[in-house]
């Protein structure tokens, strides 16, 4: 694991920044992700990160949590909250921002019940693939406690697939729209994986499939949304 995003952000934490991260998918150019933006504080964040935070209450998991904006909030609030990532870049940084209870670790091998589970900053990227979807749901549900709550955030993205006259260009037979390879570019060094973008009605019937209940809380300004899956 080359650790890109990690690196990029335990350079930041450590005063080392130089360059941001470039980022580009399989159906978009390069574009650049700010460091100074993963670091932000509330008053920073779009409506639907602090709409998640708001409802956030008692035992919290932060899923992929970068560098640590979020549980660095609720933590500061009071709350007990548990970050992972996959990254021990991140992690170290999150630490070294006072975080206390920061791990590294993917979400699929986590055992702990939880109130909130958190998955921000397109959380639906977690599952990969619609196909996968409903089976990383049945997990994310064994770890919710009784009246427990995931909040997450996501993009339908079908608006990048429009044409001039107002049609798509979409190919039937191939794999869910959503579903792209995502690169990130840091100091010459550069890394691929799969995410994915999942647009609200494919979302509330992989709830659907494994026994939970999915409500829109919040339209964002280009076409991201807040839900929240219930038991």
């Amino acid at each position: 694991m080359k650790d890109v995003f990690g690196k990029a952000i335990l350079d930041y934490q450590q005063g080392n920044y130089t360059e941001d991260i470039t980022t580009a998918t399989s159906i978009s150019e390069d574009d650049v992700l700010p460091l100074p933006y993963l670091f932000r504080g509330y008053a920073e964040m779009p409506k639907i990160e602090q709409k998640a935070l708001q409802l956030a209450k008692g035992k919290v998991l932060d899923v992929g949590c970068g560098a640590g904006s979020h549980s660095l909030y609720l933590q500061n609030k009071g709350l007990n909250i548990k970050s992972i990532d996959v990254s021990p870049n991140a992690i170290k940084a999150c630490q070294l921002r006072g975080i206390k209870n920061a791990h590294v670790l993917d979400i699929q091998n986590e055992t702990d019940t939880f109130d909130t589970i958190l998955m921000l900053m397109n959380g639906s990227g977690f599952f990969q693939s619609l196909e996968q979807t409903p089976h990383v749901l049945h997990h994310l549900k064994g770890l919710l406690n009784e009246g427990g709550q995931i909040l997450i955030d996501s993009s339908d993205i079908k608006y990048m697939y429009e044409d001039e006259d107002g049609g798509y260009w979409i190919d039937a037979n191939s794999e869910y729209y959503g579903e792209l390879e995502y690169h990130v570019t840091y100091k010459g060094e550069s890394d691929s994986f799969t995410w994915m973008y999942l647009d609200f009605e494919n979302l509330k019937t992989a709830c659907a499939i494994v026994g939970l209940n999915c409500e829109l809380v919040l339209d964002g300004e280009h076409y991201d949304f807040l839900a929240r899956i219930t038991a």
